[in-house]
Order: structure tokens, then sequence, then C-alpha cells
């Protein structure tokens, strides 16, 4: 089935693109910044962070990435959160359980990398590093990120549409679901301390109906901030659902399958009950343990606040996706 896909007013041309300049001006001044103390300054945000190396590249990725800016996703309503607090505060659980997990998820080779688009497809492909980064015009959107856990940040991401995928590999007739694998070796990936990694689901995997990944809003993301995707945040690709919970966006992708049948995922293999295969946020439906009502903002900067504030439908994004569930 070809995807004949209609570009939205917003979608930009080439002269749009940010100047590279902009984006490395900006990475020096962090590690500037790094180097003259605000690394010992965030050691509280990250609990029981220590001062053992400079942590500017592990913060920053280490290649600044030309991008076009898309003006539809520009101003999330929210500040931006500060770029030291978003790389020190993360879920990945293939490296542990807790929010401190950055160092740990420094271990994880990314190059060479390969990811494989298989399945219900008419050209299957296999992408390597260099075809992540420059096969698909790379836009900058700013997007609201919703934990289930009911905190939320706001963050640029780089990175391409997933229709732009869908029209390189076009999908057959029969593919109505996606199945995303994250990477995963015993060895490097060794999970929480409890329980063991191989009494959990694990590789971690996430789903999409064939139709929510073609949803303009749909994205995949190969950088933050200006640069590449440090480890903690799923270099070098991830997923970025930003109507759905975070937990639905898989990290560090090494396959992709078209499929006929909804998958099993991750969490909804752990506790159907508590994280359902659709995932969207909707604050008038509770998760078993605690209300989805409202919500924690991280941030603004690289300070905590933890205001408190209304969870939006679809996090905000009803515009977009709405038609999918009518």
């Amino acid at each position: 089935m070809a995807f004949l896909h209609v570009p939205p007013t917003w979608r930009l041309s080439e002269n749009a693109v940010t100047a590279e300049s902009v984006f490395l001006n900006r990475r020096r001044f962090l590690k500037t910044m790094i180097g003259g103390g605000l690394a010992m300054a965030t050691l509280p945000l990250a609990g029981c962070q220590t001062a053992q190396a400079p942590i500017a590249e592990e913060l920053t990725g280490t290649k600044a990435l030309r991008a076009i800016a898309n003006p539809a996703f520009q101003d999330a309503g929210r500040p931006v959160t500060g770029e030291v607090l978003a790389a020190t505060y993360n879920n990945f659980y293939e490296f542990g359980s807790s929010k401190n997990i950055w160092q740990a998820a420094q271990v994880l080779p990314t190059d060479p990398w390969t990811l494989e688009v298989t399945g219900l497809v008419n050209n299957p492909k296999t992408y390597n590093l260099d075809d992540l980064l420059t096969r698909f015009p790379l836009e900058e959107r700013i997007y609201r990120f919703r934990c289930v856990e009911a905190w939320a940040m706001v963050v640029p991401w780089l990175g391409f549409p997933m229709n732009a995928l869908l029209r390189d590999v076009d999908p057959k007739s029969s593919a109505k679901f996606v199945r995303f694998t994250s990477y995963f070796d015993p060895a490097v990936t060794k999970g929480p301390s409890f329980p063991p990694a191989r009494f959990l689901p694990f590789p971690y995997t996430e789903g999409l109906r064939i139709e929510e990944m073609a949803n303009d809003l749909a994205f995949f993301a190969v950088g933050i901030y200006g640069h590449t995707l440090p480890k903690q945040h799923g270099a070098p690709i991830r997923m970025v659902i930003p109507w759905k919970y975070g937990f639905k966006g898989a990290k560090s992708l090494v396959k992709i399958e078209f499929l006929d049948t909804q998958p099993a995922t991750y969490w909804n293999t752990l506790s159907p009950n508590e994280y359902k295969f659709e995932a969207n946020v909707e604050p008038d439906v509770p998760h078993p343990r605690w209300s989805q009502a409202k919500e924690r903002l991280i941030g603004p900067g690289n300070q905590y606040s933890w205001e408190e504030v209304p969870t939006l439908l679809y996090n905000g994004y009803g515009e977009f996706v709405a038609d999918l569930y009518a």
C-alpha cells in the first residue's frame, strides 16, 4: 500500500534550516557553563550523582545537527526544560529503575548501529547510523512530554516524521500494526536490580496502529537540544509520540516490524491493567494507583519546580490526533 502524503501547510523548505553555527554556539555555551561549575550545581538534581568525570559529552551528545525549525512546533505553551535537568532525569529500564541512570547508560554501544525495517513492507530496509542522520530531512520540534507517572517536560527534539519512513518502506495493505524493538544485550543492558532482567519481557518493545504511525505528529528523534541524542535519551534513534504517555517512546531502536496483528509490548505485558496498549494521555482516565488529572512540571530551566498543572487531553495535541479515536 503506497502512502501518498500531501504535505501540511507547516512543512518547510530548506531555506528555513537553522544555521549550524547557532547549534554549535549553544553547545559550546553549555560546555563552558559545565566547566565553570554548572555540573556541581546540578548534582542534587540527580540524587546521589558523584563528580567523577566531566559530564559535558554525556549531556550534549557528540555531534551538532542541522535541522529545520518547524514553526508549528516551536511553542509548547510552557518553558523548555533545561538541558542538564532533562539529561539527568530519565527512565531507561534497560539500565535500571531509578531516574539517575544517565551514567549507567553510557555503556550503550551506538557506533556502528543498524535499524532493520521488515515484515509486511514492499521495500524492507536496513539503515545504518549515517542513514539515520542524513537520509531524511531533519526538523526541530518542541514537544510536551508526559510520563505516566504524572510528571512532564518540554523537550526540543531533532528528527523526522515517522511517515517519511513509511513512504520509504511502502507498507503492504495487510499491515495493520507496527512493532518497535529496542537494543538489548544482557551483558550491557542489565535491567533493574530487582527483579532480575531474565524475569522481565526484554527486549523492550512498543507498538502502534499503522494509522498512528502515519500521523504527522509521530516522530523519530535522532537529536535533542541541537545535537545527537545522548545515550540516556535513547541514542541513536528513539520514538517520540507526544500525545501518548512517555513509555510508548521506545529508545535505541534496532528493529521495526510491520504486522497484521497487535503486538505484545513491554509494559502492557507486565501489567495490562495499568499500562494499556493505546496509552493516550487522558486526564479523566486514572491510573489504577493515582490520578492523571494533574501533572508536575520538571523545570523550568535546570531547577525543579514541581508546579502542578491540569493534564491536557492527548497532552494538548487533540487537533492532530483526535480523529484517530473518534
